[in-house]
C-alpha cells in the first residue's frame, strides 16, 4: 500500500483537473489506482471475520470510477476529486447498505456506512421497518462502540422530504427519520491518519461498530447482513 503517493496524485488531480492533464500524468494515475487498489484488498481480506458477508467481494467490484459520469456546466472538471469503494456485498452499485471507503487529501477521505441512495422501494421498507422496530432502531444508533466512531449518528442533514411521506403522520414521534432519504452514518480522516501504521486498524473499527446498523437496514431490505 502507498497512501501517500495516493493522496499525493489525488492533490495534484485536484489543482489541474483536466483530460489533458490526466492523459500527460497516466502513469501516475494507473499508480495511485493500483495502490487504493492494494489498500481496498487489504481491508476486505482482515474484514472477514468482522463482516463475513462481504466475502468474496474484489476490488474491481468495489471500486468506483475516477471519472465523472454526471458533469454539468456548473461543474466541469471531467474527475472526482476521491479514490473510493463500495464495500457492499455483490458490488458497489448493488442495492444493499454497506461501507464506503474513499481517500481525499485535505481530510477528506471517510469510512460511511448504510444505504445512501436507496431506490423508492427501499425506502419504503427502510422506512416501514424504522416504524415496526423503532427500539431496535434507536438501540443500534445509540450503541456505544458505533457513538465511538460515529458520533455525530446518523446524518440528519440528508436529503429528505419536505413533509412526512403518505401514510405517516407527522406528529409519528421518528417522523425526523422517517423522512430521510438517505441512511448514513459518516466518520472522516486526517491525512495524518490515512497516513499513520493503525490507519486499516481504524478503518476495521469502523466497519465492526457500523455493522449491527448495516445489518438493521439490510433486514429491512430483506436480507441478513
Amino acid at each position: 500500500m502507498d497512501n501517500a503517493f495516493v493522496l499525493d496524485f489525488l492533490r495534484r488531480l485536484a489543482a489541474n483537473n483536466t483530460t489533458a492533464w490526466m492523459q500527460a500524468h497516466r502513469d501516475d494515475y494507473l499508480r495511485a489506482r493500483d495502490a487504493f487498489a492494494d489498500l481496498v484488498t487489504e481491508v476486505l481480506r482482515r474484514a472477514a471475520p468482522v463482516a463475513p458477508e462481504l466475502a468474496g467481494l474484489t476490488p474491481a467490484q468495489a471500486m468506483f470510477r475516477l471519472h465523472k459520469n454526471d458533469r454539468s456546466q456548473t461543474e466541469p472538471e471531467p474527475y472526482k476529486r476521491r479514490l473510493g469503494a463500495g464495500l457492499v456485498p455483490g458490488g458497489r452499485h448493488a442495492e444493499r447498505a454497506g461501507y464506503f471507503l474513499a481517500l481525499m487529501p485535505g481530510g477528506g477521505s471517510w469510512l460511511r456506512a448504510g444505504r445512501f441512495t436507496p431506490t423508492p422501494a427501499e425506502l419504503v421498507a427502510i422506512r416501514q421497518e424504522i416504524h415496526y422496530s423503532p427500539d431496535e432502531f434507536h438501540r443500534r444508533l445509540a450503541d456505544p462502540e458505533l457513538r465511538r466512531y460515529f458520533p455525530l449518528g446518523l446524518d440528519m442533514d440528508a436529503a429528505q422530504l419536505t413533509r412526512p411521506p403518505r401514510g405517516y403522520a407527522a406528529t409519528d414521534p421518528d417522523i425526523a427519520f422517517i423522512k430521510l432519504k438517505s441512511f448514513g452514518l459518516n466518520s472522516y480522516f486526517s491525512d495524518a491518519e490515512v497516513l499513520a501504521p493503525g490507519f486499516l486498524d481504524e478503518v476495521l473499527a469502523r466497519i465492526a461498530a457500523a455493522r449491527p446498523w448495516v445489518t438493521f437496514l439490510n433486514e429491512a431490505l430483506g436480507g441478513n447482513g
